[in-house]
């Protein structure tokens, strides 16, 4: 993994906390091979449409990008790579 790859994952990790206001958890706290929905990070729909909103604020990617692609948010890094490689802002 380059440098690059490293620091964004490490700044997304922080936004993710930030947006979700996830309780006592900080960027290291989070694996990147967790997964984020149930056993994972235990988010739910709602934290779905929040992200989606925050990637399209933060980062430029429209809805329609992420629609109907549920791997893309099996785990962090494949959410972060995702959003690494698409984004437009």
């Amino acid at each position: 993994m380059d440098e690059n790859t490293i620091q964004f994952r490490q700044e997304f990790k922080a936004k993710l906390i930030e947006w979700l206001s996830l309780e006592g958890k900080k960027p290291e706290d989070i694996d990147d091979e967790q997964a984020l929905f149930k056993e994972g990070l235990g988010l739910d729909s709602l934290d779905a449409v929040e992200i989606v909103i925050a990637l399209k604020r933060e980062y430029g990617i429209p809805q329609t990008a992420i629609e109907n692609k549920r791997e893309i948010f099996a785990t962090f890094a494949t959410l972060a790579d995702f959003v690494q490689k698409n984004r437009t802002i």
